[in-house]
């Protein structure tokens, strides 16, 4: 069964760090006759400023706040910022009607996401991962405007220095690297995603860590009941997935920097990794590539791809996880739920998702490669698991059928090949074969 949304709130932290001490007034040094690294706008990243963290921040308090975390970053990290970075801070309230929301429905996404058990027959993966967003995120880096959004969640909007320096290092990400993320499957976009949030979290904590012991830090404001811990419609796997890069990222990004330092990480930027599983397993980075998974096309006249090329997406480690973490199928007890490893996942070699549809029906077939047979029959076992605890019918010993009631109510075959695994799922036992053939 899936996971609770209570075993899972903790998850919905995605900037929590200890708060420090309130700064007091004091002389800085004199600003340079140029522009250098840990200086930004009048305040070096040593300088203690004055400012009234209880009612706010007005305009004069958080341009000092914003400038001493700019050259803050600057010392951490040894990159200049070129340009300056503004910052605007609204509600919750404001966030939803601006930018939250779902965005209807992507057919194609939606079977997608279905394949992973994530969003059923009657869900819209746009509207839940909106909903997901909208009560989670603190604030967002546009990289189009070069500004930054912090979401307050008090009466009295507020800025909180963690989320304020996750974005900054965004800003300068964007200014000296690259925000670049890949478009064609899924799994590529959560490694490159891991990379950018990875560094920015890493950032985030060593800034932290330096609060009221080597530096002076505003405080951080109380948390007021937001970040969707009261939303009981969360879906939970799926915001698994949008956590991976934010789990899984600064552990990788960590052991890049400990291979070669900064200079390392950069690198990233120009080699990002090509999977999930690279950054799950740091040590597989650069040289495991995930190999090419094809789906040959046996559907019938009735049923027909969607119009992508190459067809389909790829899953990745990390959204296969968040499924069988969702559905019941990972014990998680007595260790991180977001680490992301779990011996049904691990071995992933590669795999291909390609939906298809005949009217307003859909369907899929999933083909997967794992490293070796062992790795692939461990997979099909809990996904098996999965479907038979939830079956309503077995009209063969590898088809599945689940009841009208449940979210999935589609027929599943799953077949293993040695190394291979292959799901097909239509609406009917029937429109198995009509969509991905005989076995």
């Amino acid at each position: 069964m899936r996971r609770t949304v209570a075993a899972a709130l903790a998850l919905l932290a995605l900037v929590a760090l200890a708060g420090c001490n309130a700064p007091v007034d004091g002389e800085g040094r004199p600003d340079p006759v140029f522009d250098r690294i840990g200086w930004e706008a009048g305040h070096w990243y040593d300088d203690p400023i004055r400012v009234s963290t209880g009612d706010g921040l007005n305009e004069r308090e958080r341009a000092a706040v914003v400038a001493r975390a700019m050259a803050r970053i600057e010392h951490l990290r040894g990159k200049e910022f070129r340009e300056p970075v503004p910052v605007d801070v609204i509600s919750r309230e404001a966030y939803s009607e601006r930018y939250g929301g779902g965005g209807g429905r992507d057919r194609f996404d939606d079977q997608v996401y279905e394949a992973l058990l994530l969003v059923g027959e009657n869900s819209s993966t746009a509207d839940d991962r909106g909903q997901a967003l909208d009560a989670s995120v603190q604030g967002f880096y546009s990289s189009r405007s070069g500004e930054i959004v912090l979401v307050s969640d008090s009466a009295t909007p507020t800025v909180d220095r963690s989320t304020l320096v996750h974005e900054l290092v965004h800003a300068l990400q964007h200014q000296q690297l690259s925000l670049g993320v890949a478009t064609e499957t899924q799994d590529a976009r959560r490694a490159q995603l891991s990379v950018i949030e990875g560094e920015a979290n890493n950032l985030q904590t060593m800034y932290a860590d330096r609060c009221g012991r080597a530096w002076d830090c505003i405080d951080r404001p109380a948390r007021q009941g937001g970040g969707g811990g009261g939303n009981s419609d969360l879906n939970v796997g799926l915001f698994l997935t949008i956590y991976a890069p934010y789990a899984t990222g600064p552990g990788f990004v960590e052991a890049i920097r400990d291979r070669g330092g900064w200079a390392a990480v950069d690198a990233l930027y120009e080699q990002f990794p090509t999977s999930t599983e690279q950054v799950i397993h740091p040590e597989a980075y650069p040289d495991a590539e995930p190999v090419s998974v094809t789906v040959a096309d046996r559907s019938t006249d009735e049923w027909n791809r969607y119009d992508r090329d190459p067809p389909g997406d790829r899953a990745g480690e990390a959204a296969i996880y968040a499924m069988l973490w969702a559905n019941g199928a990972v014990d998680v007890q007595g260790r991180a739920v977001y680490d992301y490893e779990s011996r049904y996942s691990a071995g992933w070699a590669g795999d291909r998702i390609v939906p298809y549809r005949n009217g307003g029906r859909g369907g899929y077939v999933w083909a997967s490669r794992w490293d070796t047979t062992a790795d692939a029959r461990e997979f099909v076992r809990a996904y098996r698991a999965i479907l038979g605890s939830r079956a309503s019918q077995r009209s063969a010993q590898n088809v599945y059928v689940l009841p009208d009631s449940d979210p999935f109510d589609d027929a599943f075959r799953v077949t293993r090949d040695g190394r291979r695994v292959r799901i097909v799922n239509g609406p009917t036992v029937g429109a198995l074969s009509a969509i991905g053939g005989d076995e």
